[in-house]
């Protein structure tokens, strides 16, 4: 689900992102693997995994985060998984919340139609909408248009990318094509959700679903011109209908950040996706890759990691990761930083390649194509070495899939071709992946890029030429890469596990001396 961009003042406001502490849900599995069910919190009644569904579909686009902003299509897949043990006076309530907008009167909660709708289908997608109240569209044009859009974007993510088509829902909306709903959502600060509504028959962690957008997507509620709106919602939001089509439980935050890469796949030119950079890596290298930030952002923001993949890679990279964690059809269903490690096991290991985008996300214009317009990560800690002082002792603490940085620079007195840089690194041992990685801008404007290779106990040292005629900036990358876990521990990370690696020590010792 995308949150509307017109919420991010609120949360730089606010300062700080709430979580609220999840527990998984038992579910069915095809395999071994551990269940990754849900990144949202349940009491033992259930009740509130219904209260949270509920708030995320009458929410306002006005809540403060620290409030706790409900993810709509997290908190339904949610409902959806915790459905088959509810009693049944939950269960009709968990049935009112997942019902279809064209259910109407079913819905007591004020998310169904109040009149009768009308749809327009097209070769796989069918739009419904009504003429009257406050979801209709402005006209049926509008609805068109998004038929048209939602056709695009089927051919974008099935045909041209290959991934799987949405699960068939039995002909559910009145035949077997996609279905998608208008309604207003603005109010509630939505752009849309997608909903998972039937397990596929023998294939138990497999859903059909349906999705909701905006009616209108108007300028005044969401900021931009609609028609580009609704290309990146339409791409997001059905990007969430083929992920059920693989695993429905899937980690949350591997659902949100690829879905939120796919609007830049299907609408480049938008780039509504940049709203959320400063709340992931890009900004703040120190949080965590695989959170799933509900009641804030980073997860959308953390995006530029496949970006990253992909530009080097193709987009079948990302792909590859979805099927990796899918199931069916002999797929491995492997829970999300697994098939992560898994897919780039072949193209130099995720920890390496982990430490690479970490460092780049300190200079995103000479990283991505089109990074010049994307935030830089700030550095945690700045030194100008000098003939009087030249050392620097550093460390710091990271939890896991995090980093820090180090930007030095030589002082005017260090103009000799003589001088030179040591870095010692004291890492946490081979056993938690630490690693780091080192940028140098030279003078003349090029970059040197090389990891700095750490021994068992992980120990590095490297020496690299640092004089003010041919050195601008020196800038190490420190990573704690570490995917050890404790599953379904009730987190919000990958396989709801426990880190098992976090606040590993890392210090740096840097030395400029004349050779």
């Amino acid at each position: 689900m995308r949150r509307r961009s017109a919420l991010l003042p609120l949360a730089l406001v606010a300062g700080t992102l709430l979580l609220s502490a999840p527990v998984a849900v038992a579910t069915a599995s095809d395999s071994a693997r551990p269940s990754t069910a849900t990144a949202s919190p349940i009491d033992p009644s259930y009740e509130r995994t219904l209260t949270r569904a509920s708030r995320a579909l009458n929410g306002r686009a006005d809540t403060p985060v620290t409030e706790g902003r409900i993810d709509a299509t997290l908190a339904l897949r949610d409902l959806f998984l915790a459905r088959p043990d509810l009693d049944p006076a939950r269960d009709r309530r968990a049935g009112v919340l997942l019902a279809r907008p064209s259910d109407g009167g079913n819905d007591p909660y004020g998310d169904g139609y109040s009149v009768r709708s009308t749809r327009a289908c097209d070769t796989h997608v069918c739009v419904h909408w009504v003429t009257s109240t406050a979801d209709a569209p402005p006209d049926a044009g509008w609805a068109k248009t998004t038929l048209r859009v939602m056709e695009r974007v089927w051919k974008h993510h099935v045909d041209t990318l290959g991934y799987r088509e949405p699960a068939k829902d039995g002909g559910r909306g009145g035949n077997a094509k996609f279905d998608v709903y208008l309604k207003e959502l603005g109010g509630q600060g939505l752009y849309g959700y997608c909903a998972p509504e039937s397990r596929v028959p023998g294939r138990r962690l497999q859903a059909a679903g349906f999705c909701v957008l905006d009616d209108d997507f108007a300028r005044r509620q969401f900021g931009r011109a609609p028609v580009d709106t609704l290309r990146v919602t339409a791409a997001h939001e059905f990007f969430h209908a083929v992920q059920f089509a693989y695993d429905f439980r899937e980690d949350p935050w591997l659902l949100e950040s690829t879905a939120t890469w796919i609007e830049e796949r299907f609408a480049d030119d938008v780039n509504d996706n940049r709203n959320y950079l400063r709340f992931g890596q890009l900004a703040r290298l120190s949080s965590t890759l695989d959170l799933f930030d509900n009641g804030g952002f980073a997860h959308y923001g953390n995006w530029p990691f496949w970006e990253f993949l992909s530009e080097r890679f193709g987009n079948q990279i990302v792909r590859q990761v979805i099927q990796r964690s899918g199931t069916g059809d002999g797929l491995a269903n492997d829970y999300s930083i697994e098939a992560v490690r898994r897919v780039l096991a072949s193209k130099g290991g995720f920890t390496n390649l982990f430490a690479a985008y970490a460092g780049g996300n300190t200079v995103p214009g000479r990283t991505y194509e089109e990074g010049s317009a994307f935030p830089a990560a700030a550095p945690d800690a700045t030194k100008q070495l000098r003939r009087s002082s030249v050392r620097l002792a550093y460390s710091t603490r990271l939890n896991h899939l995090a980093a820090a940085t180090i930007e030095l620079t030589p002082d005017d007195s260090l103009a000799g071709k003589r001088w030179r840089l040591q870095l010692k690194i004291d890492a946490p041992n081979s056993r938690s992946s630490p690693a780091a990685y080192l940028i140098v801008k030279k003078e003349d404007g090029g970059l040197v890029r090389r990891s700095i290779a750490l021994n068992d106990t992980g120990f590095g040292m490297t020496q690299i030429s640092f004089n003010t005629r041919t050195t601008s900036l020196v800038t190490l990358t420190l990573a704690n890469v570490s995917t050890r876990y404790r599953c379904e521990a009730g987190t919000a990370f990958s396989c709801t596990g426990a880190p098992r690696d976090q606040g590993q020590r890392f210090a740096v010792n840097a030395l400029a001396y004349r050779a």
